[in-house]
């Protein structure tokens, strides 16, 4: 059973195993994207949020989904395209998944029932849904789609300050 986000493995958007234990320590930001829905601008403020805290420990990891309208119908390479060349994301993304359902990824599965969203529903309301993980692997906060990545700076850094459990 996971105790943690270091207990979660993934695939890249390039295909290449992504194991959650190579980021144990760090502050973890899991976001669901999607190419074609009106929060998608929000990847230029992740890409802003990665680039002023890598040097501090925030990782930031997209998990594209097309759960929500089809707002992201294409390939992982077709995705990983289009966020290097509209947003310049350098973070982590990895291949898309469903982050609801019986067939949700099961680290979707664990941020969900780790920090339920409004009146305790679980499910993901719609893309660009995020979790802060501490340092120490667990779900520190959720935030809403249309919480901009800019309004999570200061639980960010609060998450930095906090020494490694």
């Amino acid at each position: 059973m996971a105790t943690s986000l270091y207990d979660f493995d993934a695939v890249s958007i390039a295909g290449l195993p992504a194991n959650f234990s190579a980021q144990r320590g760090k502050v973890v930001l899991v976001v669901n994207t999607a190419s074609a829905c009106g929060f998608t601008p929000q990847f230029a403020g992740l890409e802003k949020l990665s680039q002023d805290y890598a040097d501090r420990g925030l990782v930031v990891v997209g998990f594209p989904s097309n759960e929500f309208g089809g707002q992201d119908p294409g390939s992982n390479d077709s995705i990983a395209s289009f966020c290097q060349l509209n947003y310049g994301v350098s973070f982590p993304m990895m291949a898309k998944v469903k982050v609801n359902g019986s067939d949700a990824h099961p680290l979707w599965q664990w941020l969900k029932g780790e920090a339920p969203g409004l009146l305790g529903t679980q499910a993901i309301k719609w893309n660009f849904t995020k979790f802060l993980v501490g340092r120490g692997g667990q779900v520190i906060k959720r935030y809403a789609p249309n919480d901009t990545p800019e309004s999570l700076r200061k639980d960010i850094e609060k998450a930095l300050a906090a020494p490694a459990a």
